[in-house]
């Protein structure tokens, strides 16, 4: 039923963690996958697990808050798989931290260069070779639950995160009639290499408030990928799909 054979996915910063777990649940369909990421040696180890797999993928070094590396990374991405289906702008990160009245103005454009302008400059390339191929596509970007709930400490991430999706239902009806679909994915928490640094206090506080007592697994975000990627989403355009386990309706 999800076959994407021929399909072609970008995933920004899929390299680890949730990326990663996209990468790997396309690849599980048949997709080819080229990920974008800073670091070299991540993205090596990153595509020999999903070749090992038996996945197609390749990496391409990019920073995504630099418009020069995300040009040469699609155009490299061009030449190697000849066209993109769907782009998956997962890459980003926590930000500053701390009081927001305490926090300068280059922290607050830091954040937002990283969580927001970073998917507005990946998506601009794809959304116009999509629109020149006249196939349609899939954008997709990773938002997160702190985009619905306060988070003290990190205005800067939940502001960004929530500002992802109002990007996303304004591009679904601005690229809709073109049939590009754009949609969200909200984590809750995650085992990743960087959650699992947070304090055990933390990580049991997140457990508690889980609908169905636990937190979430990297392979729990491999089918809502393979999902938006594929045409069984056809019908559905700017929403988000939260993956939290119940966390956020949990009356406690």
């Amino acid at each position: 039923m999800f076959d994407l054979s021929g399909h072609t996915s970008i995933v920004t910063g899929g390299n680890g963690g949730v990326g990663l777990a996209f990468c790997r649940g396309l690849v599980k369909c048949g997709a080819s996958v080229a990920i974008w990421g800073r670091n070299a040696e991540k993205n090596a180890n990153a595509v020999a697990e999903l070749k090992d797999l038996g996945g197609t993928a390749e990496a391409f070094v990019a920073d995504v808050t630099k418009e020069d590396q995300i040009a040469a990374a699609f155009e490299a991405t061009l030449a190697r798989f000849g066209k993109v289906d769907s782009c998956f702008a997962n890459a980003g990160g926590g930000g500053y931290r701390g009081f927001s009245h305490k926090t300068d103005r280059q922290a607050w454009l830091d954040t937002i260069d990283l969580n927001l302008m970073s998917v507005v400059q990946t998506w601009a390339p794809v959304t116009d070779h999509m629109m020149e191929r006249g196939e349609g596509g899939r954008l997709i970007v990773t938002s997160s639950v702190a985009a619905l709930m306060g988070t003290g400490g990190a205005a800067g991430y939940s502001t960004t995160k929530a500002a992802v999706l109002g990007l996303v239902q304004a591009l679904a009806v601005e690229l809709g009639r073109a049939g590009i679909r754009v949609n969200a994915v909200l984590p809750g928490f995650i085992e990743t290499e960087m959650s699992l640094t947070t304090s055990q206090a933390f990580q049991d506080s997140a457990r508690r408030r889980s609908a169905i007592g636990r937190i979430g697994k990297l392979e729990d975000m491999e089918g809502v990928a393979v999902f938006l990627a594929s045409q069984h989403s056809d019908f559905m355009t700017g929403q988000g799909i939260v993956m939290d386990g119940g966390h956020t309706i949990f009356p406690m």
